[in-house]
């Protein structure tokens, strides 16, 4: 382990600004794959002045039909960039990559695979397996932990 003393850890403002750009760009995807259903939900929203329930309603229907495609979209994103690169957009952006913390290279597809599951679940509990890098020495977070990864300057 102390061999990894001397891995150029990435700071946390690089790693929070990949995380926002990361978001950006998934939000785009998003936009751009229902760009008709979402027009369509913002015009039948104007249509109803005053049912407030109703346009609740259709809101929570769309939510809900799209959640999983959502949350696959976000590890399909993050397990193939990761495996491939060791970056997603957002870390090539700010010049950090996750590396495997056994070979120091590039995760392996499961190590991606857990480490985009397991940042699903944090991101779904309040952030709270992100809050730990703040406390680590290696600044990993809970899904970094979990892979065997760390993340550095690229």
């Amino acid at each position: 382990m102390e061999a990894h003393n001397t891995l150029p850890i990435a700071s946390m403002q690089k790693r929070i600004s990949a995380f926002v750009i990361d978001d950006i760009v998934i939000s785009l995807f998003f936009l751009i794959i229902f760009y008709d259903q979402i027009m369509g939900l913002f015009s039948s929203l104007l249509e109803t002045a005053e049912g407030n329930t109703l346009s609740l309603d259709v809101m929570n229907t769309f939510i809900a039909e799209n959640l999983v495609i959502v949350l696959g979209m976000k590890v399909v994103y993050h397990t193939v960039l990761i495996w491939q690169n060791g970056m997603t957009i957002g870390k090539y952006a700010v010049k950090i990559k996750a590396v495997s913390l056994d070979t120091e290279q590039r995760p392996s597809f499961q190590q991606a695979f857990l480490r985009a599951s397991v940042r699903l679940i944090s991101e779904s509990f309040f952030y709270l397996g992100f809050i730990m890098a703040f406390f680590i020495p290696m600044r990993q977070t809970l899904h970094d932990k979990l892979s065997n990864c760390v993340v550095i300057d690229a």
